[in-house]
């Protein structure tokens, strides 16, 4: 209601914006010329071509497992770009990986997959899923009677279990494709001996260490020169995908005071026909933009400004129209009546397949669910002390198995509407069958708390939203200056003047969709990233539901290695640290290297570390200091180094003790340790990763969303 609502307050504006964007097509097409032609691929991955009607089947089928599995009518536009982002992942994964299968040999047969699904070793979903409630073990007759009545089941119901059977497939084929590289990896003796040694090599030592925090950059005038031979001799570490940075301004389409009385001049009237109408609940359903709540409320349960009007008042009462979060309201009292303020039920739920939340071992239909619970309803009323039993053995509630059916005490109102009636309108001791989208539920009333006194209302609830000509005058602040300014100095000037709120994004990837304070950018990433746009340049203005966005691209990082302009700042501090490092050094030099003049001369940190280990990565104090660990080691009981530069100071280490350990005779235990932890790796999905670094992967998806 609300969304068409607002729509025809603007319907005249949303017919300009279609014709414009009409023109725009066509005279974009006009100009692409006879000879050009639209990219039909959405990417390619190592010489094979990614269509995009390839690519929009898998992901529309993979945004209906997820509304399916999440029970959802529709996802959020957040959601279905995250459901294409896994359908490329799987793509680029399905496309390098069965190249690899081929290669070495690896399949499964459908005599295979028949054992994996029916055989006496099953998958371990397979087992998951098709346990006997009775014994809480698999089944195997399970698994065959849900195939036997595949054919009686909805096509939804078909289409997860042909998913659901290659997942189990395409598991096995990663397993065995793990398995081989596993037992591929040998660990000589040698290996197994240094690795032994990194673990259990330890010394005792003490060292001084002049941090470069400490020393003021002041002291210090790096040339160009310096930062760009920096840059040169680390460019892999800053190697990058392409990115983008943007400054934006936010105009929020707000209702305006004049927005606001008219929506509470509609109020009135709908509070005078809400009082005139013999049917409130008709009325509520045609002119609220909220859908009707018919609860029961207890006192305190309704918001403040209708609570006590409600609970002191005759049935037909209306309220005084009311304003909460942006929304108008108006009450009727509807009913008046005494509840239980709690209630205690058992419940066997019989669910069927389609059924809410039905897991997938459940296969009878709805009518089938339906007779069974009548049978069992009829039992139970002749035999209520099967009521427990009956609930292990049949009830597909997973929390029976934890309860035994008994929900305990629950509030009026807690539970689904048809279930919380059933149990209102049905005596303590007594049974009562009914359904709710999850199933048929056989239930027995336990008790019943005290009655309070409830009641239930009809309430219209109105959005203030802003008019047409509130947007329109919006949209012109926002089109000013994305009219006016060419540059991004002349946006960042009006922004200043007129006082705005400007925001920055400094890092955009082709695929973000994140932009704070926004939502939905996907528009905004695309315009950044279009080859037509040039650095400085200011944007049109973006619509985004219930705001307008102007943006400036400040900075463009093609793909691989970013300029030097783009990265001083991270790598200015190792440029300083790098002369730092050489001053303390001389330093430490002209003290002869003396660990007491130093410590007498020098602000310094001293300590003593008991045990280091060869195997360490991090030196106590401090974070990774591998020059200095491996200095360490390379020296013996009694030494004294030289200075040396470190990540973050420079060091002198003395080495007050050195255990290192002989060698054995048996490495297996540590052979083994190494070949499991490399297995570990394995299983992460490193290999894939490891291939999928090594071949050319052509990502266009942000020519099509």
């Amino acid at each position: 209601m609300a969304a068409i609502g607002n729509i025809r307050k603007h319907s005249t504006l949303l017919v300009i914006v279609i014709g414009v964007a009409l023109a725009a097509f066509v005279l974009g097409d006009f100009a692409k010329g006879g000879g050009g032609s639209r990219n039909v691929n959405v990417g390619e991955v190592d010489g094979e071509e990614v269509t995009i009607m390839e690519f929009n089947s898998e992901a529309e089928k993979n945004i209906d497992a997820t509304m399916q599995q999440q029970q959802k009518d529709r996802l959020s536009s957040d959601e279905i770009f995250s459901v294409k982002d896994q359908t490329w992942n799987e793509i680029v994964h399905r496309i390098i990986m069965d190249k690899e299968y081929e290669s070495v040999g690896i399949s499964v047969t459908p005599d295979e997959l028949f054992d994996l699904v029916q055989g006496p070793t099953p998958h371990p979903l397979i087992i998951q899923y098709f346990k006997d409630p009775n014994t809480n073990q698999y089944n195997r007759n399970l698994v065959v009677q849900y195939l036997q009545n595949m054919e009686t089941l909805p096509e939804s119901a078909k289409q997860q279990w042909v998913r659901f059977e290659k997942y189990i497939k395409d598991d096995r084929l990663r397993s065995k494709f793990n398995t081989l590289i596993s037992k591929g990896y040998y660990v000589p003796a040698e290996l197994a001996s240094m690795n032994y040694a990194e673990q259990n090599d330890k010394a005792n030592i003490e060292y001084v260490a002049a941090k470069y925090i400490d020393i003021n950059d002041s002291l210090f005038n790096p040339t160009e020169r310096d930062f760009q031979k920096y840059y040169d001799e680390n460019k892999e570490n800053y190697k990058q995908k392409a990115s983008r940075g943007i400054e934006y301004v936010i105009f929020n389409i707000v209702p305006s005071a004049e927005d606001v009385q008219l929506a509470e001049n509609e109020m009135q009237q709908i509070t005078v026909e809400l009082k005139e109408t013999p049917d409130p609940l008709r009325f509520v359903k045609v002119n609220s933009d909220k859908p009707i709540d018919t609860s029961w409320f207890a006192e305190g349960q309704l918001p403040v400004q209708i609570d006590s009007i409600m609970f002191n008042s005759e049935i037909g009462t209306v309220s005084k129209p009311y304003k909460l979060n942006n929304v108008l309201n108006v009450a009727r009292l509807m009913e008046i009546g005494n509840r239980p303020d709690s209630m205690r039920a058992s419940h066997i739920l019989i669910a069927y397949t389609g059924a809410f939340n039905a897991r997938i071992e459940v296969e009878r239909s709805r009518d089938q669910a339906e007779a069974f619970a009548d049978s069992l309803f009829n039992v139970l009323k002749r035999q209520p002390n099967k009521m427990k039993a009956f609930a292990k053995e049949y009830s597909n509630d997973p929390s029976v198995e934890s309860n035994d059916g008994d929900l305990g005490w629950f509030q009026d109102g807690a539970m689904i509407y048809a279930f919380n009636e059933a149990v209102y309108n049905t005596k303590a001791g007594k049974f009562t069958l009914t359904e709710t989208p999850f199933g048929y539920h056989i239930i027995e009333v336990i008790g019943k708390g005290d009655l309070v006194k409830k009641v239930k209302v009809a309430q219209v609830e109105r959005e203030v939203y802003a008019s047409d000509k509130t947007y329109q005058k919006t949209f012109a602040k926002a089109s000013k200056i994305a009219t006016e300014c060419k540059t991004e100095d002349e946006f960042s000037k009006m922004v200043t003047e007129q006082r705005l709120n400007k925001r920055e994004q400094p890092v955009l990837r082709e695929m973000s969709n994140f932009i704070a304070g926004l939502n939905n950018p996907r528009q905004i990433v695309r315009w950044a990233f279009n080859k037509e746009t040039e650095l400085g340049q200011v944007s049109s203005v973006f619509d985004l539901d219930d705001m307008f966005v102007v943006a400036v691209l400040v900075t463009s990082e093609p793909d691989g290695y970013p300029s030097l302009e783009s990265v001083m700042e991270r790598i200015e501090p190792r440029v300083y640290n790098e002369f730092k490092g050489e001053y303390l050094l001389n330093k430490m030099n002209e003290l002869d290297g003396n660990m007491a003049k130093i410590k007498a001369d020098m602000s310094v940190t001293d300590k003593e570390v008991n045990p280091l280990f060869y195997g360490s990565r991090n030196l106590p104090g401090f974070t990774i200091e591998n020059e200095v660990i491996g200095s360490v080691f390379g020296m013996k009981k009694g030494d004294v180094s030289q200075p040396i530069i470190g990540t973050s100071a420079v060091f002198i280490v003395k080495v007050n003790d050195m255990t290192k350990v002989a060698g054995i005779t048996d490495y297996a235990p540590t052979i083994t340790a190494m070949t499991d932890d490399f297995s570990q790796r394995v299983d992460q999905d490193r290999p894939f990763q490891a291939l999928k670094e090594s071949l050319e992967i052509v990502d266009n998806r942000i020519d099509f969303y």
